[in-house]
């Protein structure tokens, strides 16, 4: 299928690893031009690097602290520059620590805004006023099921996945008339980097070992298995293509039906 994605130009916050690096090389295979953002100019540079050896040319990184607005919109601003305007966006920067109830404290619920909320509204909030001055443009936020499920070691972390959650459905609905699309996509636990700090707080709440706690979380798993980016990526670039253009304001979970929900 021809997503219809070729030429556009997609931005990608967190894109030098994990879910949004697997979507950076999706879009690329579409034909897409692609600029990354991340805070590790080290990490933008290894995947740069990665993407090139595999034949992609037209991706660029951008270093910059998505919890600094004004950063934020340098950084914007630097993408467009060197690729032209911002067609599709794909937020998937920061990410809340995951805390076990017991020991959260009042900053750490102030920390977990900081940490995935505002690295995502700091970007979309100018990016969306663009595209809806242009009439077009297409949206998608990485979140996180820990919005939906409540989860004692993810309490603060999935505050800040409900808050986008509300900010990605309002956004859509106020931005339709305007041509913009905005959709998320939730994942469950997900073989990447961060899974490691999830296995050790839920390991420190149950007192357990963190392979027994990944033994468990599998065999939980419907389809037999954790997802890897690749999974949450095939997602993320069909919402974003002209395909999914009657899609907006959808929240779509991807737990494999670990957690049978209506809404």
């Amino acid at each position: 299928m021809d997503l219809q994605l070729s030429g556009k130009h997609v931005l990608i916050t967190g894109g030098s690893r994990g879910i949004g690096l697997a979507c950076a090389r999706e879009f690329l295979r579409e034909g897409a031009q692609v600029s990354l953002a991340g805070r590790s100019q080290a990490h933008l540079d290894a995947a740069l690097a990665q993407l090139r050896s595999e034949g992609h040319a037209a991706v660029r990184g951008h270093s910059a602290d998505l919890g600094d607005a004004a950063a934020a919109l340098a950084m914007l601003d630097a993408a467009e520059a060197g690729l032209g305007p911002v067609e599709v966006l794909v937020n998937s920067a920061g990410a809340a620590r995951r805390t076990p109830f017991g020991e959260l404290q009042p900053q750490a619920w102030h920390d977990a805004m900081q940490a995935k909320f505002f690295t995502y509204i700091h970007v979309m909030d100018p990016a969306i006023k663009r595209m809806g001055a242009r009439g077009a443009g297409a949206i998608v936020n990485i979140i996180g099921m820990g919005g939906k499920v409540a989860a004692p070691t993810h309490l603060a972390g999935g505050a800040a996945n409900a808050a986008l959650m509300l900010a990605t459905a309002g956004l859509a609905a106020a931005y339709g008339r305007l041509g913009v699309r905005v959709n998320a996509v939730n994942p469950a636990m997900t073989l990447t980097e961060r899974m490691a700090e999830g296995l050790a707080a839920d390991a420190r709440l149950h007192q357990r070992s963190e392979e027994e706690v990944r033994r468990d979380a599998e065999a939980r798993m419907p389809l037999g298995r954790i997802a890897n980016p690749e999974d949450i990526a095939s997602a993320v670039v069909f919402l974003s293509s002209p395909r999914a253009g009657y899609i907006s304001g959808a929240m779509v979970s991807m737990d494999g039906a670990a957690t049978p929900l209506v809404v």
